[in-house]
């Protein structure tokens, strides 16, 4: 009662008292606070009952009226005072010991109202960035403690300015053999009693020797050490704080954790990757929630629950149960991999690169891996709609392309029927696309459907390309020793103009006509090739369309499902699949074939192979297989690669002995529909 009076008297003789200048007035409030350890013997009441708040926010509020009345990047005297004098120095000894008791709350305040309102720089200044790194030291160390909120506050400042100025970020790279040992109890003891005048320590007072300001300088400048022997504590403090109970404090230290990735200092990004335990964090948090899931899922509910953004996701229980069981822990995983996602694609490059490595190894690997691998097919189609999901949900090339690596392998040499199982889980995912469970078959198929439009170089090298870059499907003959052309094709090539099977289907109605929708298309040749070698679209397209039943052709039945709204559709994905590769090293014209090794044996490789003989079985599968596989082969088609049009696009080109292409593989099916049609 007596305090609270104390208070209230002082405030009106504070009112009533004439104006001081403002250094003597923040001078005055300084010494109000020192005089308060001298004076007083109680150091158990807690600080809410002395004036001590009043007398620092009386001081940040001068300081923050002196720089508004300045020019301007002027330091003004009370700004000078705090730094001369220490006063932060000593405010992180009184936070620190917590006297009175929630001291520490206070002095985290003022630390972080400083940064937050003083625009000119501060870190910068030994007397400023050492008792912050000082009093970084202090936050998360104690779970749940009662400054959470004031901690996390403090470090986001902190975050927020080396994120305005990176290169501070070497002044937050504590070197270990550089830190002063302890002192004794005795020493340590002497050096916290306060001057009654200036508040500064016994020991602070001797730091103004000038071989002691340059000694201290030296600890506290930016260092090109070696990184093994620095502590990066801003990043151990929120890693700390993220496993604090309060959400809110886990998604400030997160938002704290994404601003120091981003800095692109390289020796901070060294440190934060082999000192810090963000990369352990990243990963066991994303096992146990993986863990966490139900061993049994509907893979509709995997694709089809909401996107989660981390930090944003607002749960009910008894709605999420209601739901479908597990909805709850899948909204946990898929947001935590959201943040280490951005986390990654955030980083500093070389930073980025460790982290993504990490979760393959730690994660995809070690969890993942056995769970594709497994022989139940309940556990192989909900982890194959797992990985389905977290392949449509990243978007970070570093962690895309370790992913991707994961899942396919390096290997970018040509693939041999010998070869095909070196990499034993690609060899698996891709012989599960054939599986004996149509679910399996077409969860699989989807999962290769999203991998391939992720905007990756190395999928439709290592699925397709890496096996067409020789060219060795066409027939190795001179020039001389072909066949001659006749109505353009070759002598023992099959017109569909002519075959019986086919005539019927290309009469006038049934064909396409080039101004019904190619008016930009060349005029017609004597032969079916262009000067550069391509063969004409048009033929293409009719050549295809030849091989579909008239009683198969449904589009004009359904009001805009008509050729012309697919075409459109089909142009408006090609010019997507261009943009999407357009950094990609793919000549416009296929390799000249006097530069290809023809002579090699040609394998298709094991993605397409068994995509063929989907597509031969065509008759005989269910319709949602059927869709799902000319739906891969479509977007296929659609990459601008000359190889991979010719393979899979041209009806026209010469196979060699024993080889198919997508094309013969479609004749083949039709010739069984007609011959089904005859005899049955």
């Amino acid at each position: 009662m007596f305090s609270k009076f104390t208070s209230i008297l002082q405030h009106a003789v504070e009112a009533l008292a004439p104006s001081l200048p403002l250094q003597e007035d923040f001078v005055y409030h300084w010494k109000a606070i020192t005089h308060y350890y001298i004076e007083t013997s109680d150091d158990k009441a807690p600080v809410t009952d002395t004036n001590i708040p009043s007398h620092l926010e009386q001081m940040l509020d001068i300081l923050t009226q002196e720089e508004r009345e300045r020019e301007s990047g002027e330091t003004g005297p009370c700004m000078e005072y705090l730094l001369h004098h220490k006063i932060l120095e000593t405010l992180y000894t009184l936070g620190k010991a917590d006297c009175p008791p929630g001291m520490k709350q206070q002095v985290l305040t003022f630390y972080t109202k400083l940064l937050a309102h003083i625009r000119q720089p501060l870190l910068p200044h030994i007397n400023v960035h050492r008792p912050v790194q000082k009093l970084v030291r202090l936050c998360g160390d104690v779970l749940a403690a009662p400054t959470e909120n004031e901690e996390i506050q403090f470090l986001c400042i902190v975050c927020s300015k080396l994120k305005q100025d990176p290169y501070l970020v070497n002044f937050f790279l504590e070197n270990k053999s550089k830190r002063p040992e302890a002192k004794r109890p005795t020493e340590a003891g002497k050096d916290n009693v306060l001057d009654p005048d200036t508040g500064q320590s016994a020991a602070m007072g001797r730091a103004d020797r000038p071989e002691e300001v340059a000694a201290a300088a030296s600890t506290s400048s930016p260092t090109n050490n070696n990184n093994n022997g620095n502590n990066y504590n801003l990043v151990t403090s929120l890693l700390n704080l993220t496993k604090s109970p309060d959400g809110r404090i886990v998604v400030k230290a997160c938002e704290g954790l994404m601003l120091l990735v981003s800095l692109p200092e390289p020796a901070a990004a060294k440190c934060l990757t082999e000192n810090t335990g963000l990369c352990e964090l990243l990963t066991d948090r994303l096992v146990s929630f993986y863990k966490a899931l139900p061993q049994s899922m509907d893979p509709l509910d995997i694709e089809t629950v909401e996107s989660v953004n981390w930090g944003l996701d607002v749960y009910n229980l008894k709605e999420d149960a209601a739901i479908f069981t597990g909805k709850r822990p899948l909204i946990s995983f898929l947001s935590w991999l959201d943040y280490c996602d951005q986390l990654i694609k955030e980083a500093q490059k070389s930073a980025a690169a460790v982290m993504a490595r990490n979760v393959r190894e730690r994660f995809f690997v070690s969890v993942m891996e056995p769970q594709l691998m497994q022989t139940s097919e309940v556990g192989i189609l909900t982890s194959t709609a797992l990985l389905n999901r977290i392949i449509r949900q990243v978007t970070s090339e570093a962690l895309l392309q370790e992913m991707i690596y994961f899942l396919l392998g390096e290997e970018t040499e040509p693939e041999t029927a010998a070869t095909v199982a070196q990499n034993p889980l690609r060899h698996r995912l891709i012989e599960h696309c054939d599986h004996l469970s149509d679910e399996i078959s077409i969860m699989t198929l989807r999962l290769f459907e999203q991998l391939i439009q992720k905007p990756n170089q190395h999928v439709l090298h290592s699925l397709v390309l890496r096996g067409l870059g020789e060219r060795n499907y066409l027939e190795n003959k001179p020039q001389e020793e072909r066949e001659p052309l006749e109505n353009g094709l070759p002598h023992d090539a099959v017109d569909l103009e002519e075959d019986p099977l086919f005539g019927d289907d290309l009469s006038s109605d049934s064909r396409l006509s080039g101004s019904d929708w190619l008016t930009s298309s060349p005029p017609q040749s004597p032969d079916n090739s262009k000067s550069d070698g391509k063969t004409e679209v048009h033929k293409i397209v009719n050549s295809f369309l030849c091989l579909v039943p008239d009683e198969a052709k449904s589009s004009y039945q359904v009001e805009g499902t008509g050729y012309d709204t697919y075409l459109r559709d089909a142009h408006r994905q090609f010019r997507d699949y261009c943009g999407v590769c357009q950094r990609w090293d793919w000549r416009g014209n296929p390799k000249p074939l006097e530069k290809c090794n023809l002579d090699s044996p040609f394998f298709e490789g094991h993605f397409l192979k068994v995509l063929f003989d989907r597509m031969g079985r065509i008759l005989d599968q269910p319709y949602d297989v059927n869709l799902q596989v000319t739906a891969v082969l479509s977007k296929l088609s659609m990459f601008p690669h000359p190889h991979l049009h010719e393979y899979l696009l041209d009806p026209y080109i010469n196979l060699a002995p024993g080889c198919r292409s997508l094309f013969s593989v479609i004749v083949r099916v039709r010739l069984d529909y007609t011959l089904y049609l005859i005899y049955c």
